[in-house]
């Protein structure tokens, strides 16, 4: 283990898997001796974050709660990067408050007693929570800095040289330039262009563009039923869209969804009333009098074509690196294939100075995984253990119900040759799910077929979102199913649902079903 030579024993004990974690329980005596470390060299910064998303902000916090000057470069007005701004926060917002439309205008309300006259929606209103949302938490990180020092400054961070990074003008003029004895790069993504396809973010809309609609469309149709298109297409649908999605795969909800959890989320979003055309790609979309002709074909049967007229296209085929002139040619560091930046298991480049972390780097673009990045990677800086184990890293589509899952998935295990063993357990089954009338899913446990160790985790239903980190901290710590079925939990929760699938993981059948 790879701590500094100060801590010592102790220290290591206390970090006996080698966690992320284990600097933020240094002693404080060991933390005024680090402190003082990084306080010499007035002029020369310690790190130089690029990016203010939520891989870079937490990077440049904890980097100065561990002593060191640090400064971070944001190209934008607003910290919080893609996910604050245009990407989860007004995301999660749009979804909250459309799914209380929804529940309002449907029978659902009436169906528990609750009886509504003249309902109207008020989008301008809808549109103005959300934004409210995300500029509270946009202060927020500028308090955070503040509160913990470090420094912000405004331009594009261009790397000249491994220990320097210019601060650029909108004009590509210097603002000025930085000296710095580590730089992490934390630039995050962009929406993936489609080719022939023009963005205008009005009627031809990414998903930034999809969060800012200034009327509900009439007929939206979604290139990519994944995250994104699942999110927002269920958004517009419930305030009265008609929505169609376009998936070229045979399955919806992206990569790592296992197929049995896909195969019912789609089930129920169709009887929600998105219409889905699965195996077909999108050729081309015109812009006409009536609005947008998108054409698509068949996958399988190139002959089977046809066009779908709409006043709303939503492009949401995924996001890609965002590493455009940051000058790492200029220092000897090339981009992979997927135009990510290479790193190590210290998330250093071959320039030893310059780290990445976040979407710029391999793994899932998730800003929960750039997070813990931007701890383990500072941690690292400072000389701590790095460790983070991916297959412990939860996804969630924030749908209703939600879907989330981490570890392996049925078809994975298979594909590996392990032999598993599976536990199921429907929320119909649950008795606070049924109270609240919200039974839709179920939770599939995957395990060892030999030592019942949690391996997979699939959730689809109320709180799904939340009750996937209870399987994240099992499999974190190498739970067995049986471990999780004998921890004693509240009555009456939909977390209860949690706990018999893993018992009938383990002994092959549930208490209640």
């Amino acid at each position: 283990m790879a701590l500094l030579p100060a801590f010592g024993r102790a220290t290591a004990a206390i970090s006996k898997k080698g966690h992320l974690h284990s600097l933020s329980r240094w002693t404080a005596s060991s933390l005024v001796g680090h402190k003082r470390r990084y306080s010499e060299g007035a002029a020369e910064q310690d790190l130089v974050v690029i990016g203010s998303g939520p891989g870079g902000y937490v990077a440049a916090i904890k980097a100065a709660q561990l002593g060191m000057k640090t400064v971070c470069i944001e190209k934008n007005p607003t910290l919080g990067g893609t996910c604050l701004n245009v990407g989860c926060i007004p995301s999660k917002a749009l979804l909250n408050n459309s799914h209380y439309y929804h529940l309002a205008k449907s029978n659902d309300f009436k169906n528990r007693g609750i009886d509504i006259g003249d309902l109207q929606l008020n989008l301008p209103k809808m549109m103005e929570q959300k934004s409210g949302a995300v500029k509270a938490l946009t202060n927020g990180i500028a308090h955070l800095f503040k509160q913990n020092k470090v420094a912000r400054v405004e331009g594009h961070g261009k790397i000249t040289t491994p220990n320097e990074v210019a601060v650029l003008y909108p004009d590509g003029k210097v603002k000025e330039v930085i000296k710095t004895k580590n730089i992490l790069i934390a630039t995050g993504s962009e929406v993936t262009p489609f080719p022939g396809i023009e963005i205008d973010e009005k009627t031809v809309v990414s998903s930034t563009g999809a969060l800012s609609l200034e009327k509900v469309p009439e007929h939206m149709v979604l290139i990519g039923a994944g995250v994104i298109g699942l999110e927002l297409g269920s958004v517009w649908q419930r305030l009265g869209a008609k929505v169609t999605a376009v998936e070229f795969l045979a399955h919806v909800g992206g990569m790592g969804i296992d197929m049995e959890i896909s195969k019912n989320f789609q089930r129920i979003l169709k009887k929600q009333g998105i219409s889905f055309m699965m195996s077909t790609k999108v050729t081309g979309a015109t812009k006409t009098d009536a609005g947008i002709s998108v054409a698509v074909e068949s996958v399988s049967d190139p002959g089977k074509k046809q066009e779908l007229q709409c006043d709303t296209l939503l492009v949401c085929i995924g996001r890609r690196p965002y590493t455009h002139n940051l000058g790492l040619e200029d220092v000897g560091i090339e981009l992979d294939d997927k135009g990510r930046v290479p790193v190590n298991e210290r998330f250093a480049s071959k320039v030893p100075s310059v780290f990445a972390i976040g979407d710029c780097i391999h793994g899932p673009m998730l800003a929960h995984k750039a997070e813990d990045e931007g701890i383990i990677c500072v941690e690292g800086i400072a000389g701590g253990a790095v460790h983070i184990d991916y297959n412990c890293v939860p996804s969630v589509i924030y749908t209703h119900p939600e879907v989330a899952w981490v570890g392996k998935s049925e078809e994975q295990l298979k594909e590996e040759g392990v032999a598993y063993k599976v536990g199921k357990f429907p929320f119909a089954a649950n008795s606070r799910a049924k109270t609240n009338s919200d039974t839709d899913g179920l939770v599939k446990i995957l395990s060892d077929a030999t030592t019942d160790r949690m391996l997979g985790a699939h959730i689809m239903g109320p709180n799904a979102g939340e009750l996937i980190n209870e399987a994240a901290l099992a499999m974190e710590y190498g739970a067995s199913c049986e471990d999780v079925a004998r921890v004693c939990h509240a009555h009456p929760t939909v977390s209860e649902a949690f706990r018999e699938a893993n018992m009938s993981a383990y002994i092959g059948k549930a208490i209640n079903f």
